[in-house]
């Protein structure tokens, strides 16, 4: 898990949600991965995306039973349905997702009887620092848009009175 969330470190330095994979099989780590929807415009580049594309190029099938797959956020219904077709034999996820897990926090695409593929699921691993870093980064994000949305504001109020005194930062 400390592998992934370094992987989530360079999401994070990439101005992406900081979320980190690493795919395993036994003691060799076969690929990584981190979110970058954002910067590559991808719906579906989510970490266990990226590190399981990633796996599949390394080993040169699509399939990648006996592998587990390690991630700092519980996946969602989209990743969950990839690691199914993969055969994904277990997935490690630190912190719980309230608003799309499919891991049990919203659905369980991993209980349902029905599909032939049953993959183990355990969460909770290095909750608390995972949790905390997807926190710290949306608490940034919601300081850096009250700032921005302030100094538009200020901005605009000044370009509205002409006549008002410039502030200490605009040019004389």
């Amino acid at each position: 898990m400390r592998l992934a969330q370094a992987a989530a470190d360079e999401a994070r330095a990439a101005g992406e949600v900081p979320v980190g994979a690493v795919l395993v099989r036994g003691d060799e780590v076969i690929a990584t991965g981190f979110n970058h929807p954002i910067g590559t415009h991808d719906p579906s580049a989510h970490a266990e995306m990226a590190a399981l594309r990633a796996a599949g190029a390394a080993l040169g099938n699509y399939r990648l039973p006996g592998c587990e797959l390690y991630v700092t956020l519980e996946p969602c219904l989209m990743c969950a349905g990839a690691i199914m077709h993969a055969r994904i034999s277990r997935v490690v996820y630190g912190a719980r997702d309230p608003k799309t897990g499919a891991c049990g926090s919203v659905v369980d695409a991993f209980s349902n009887d029905q599909l032939n593929h049953h993959t183990s699921v355990m969460g909770g691993v290095l909750e608390t620092e995972c949790g905390d870093a997807l926190r710290a980064f949306f608490a940034e994000r919601r300081r850096a848009s009250r700032e921005a949305r302030r100094a538009a504001a200020e901005q605009a109020a000044d370009a509205a009175d002409p006549t008002a005194a410039p502030s200490d930062d605009t040019p004389s």
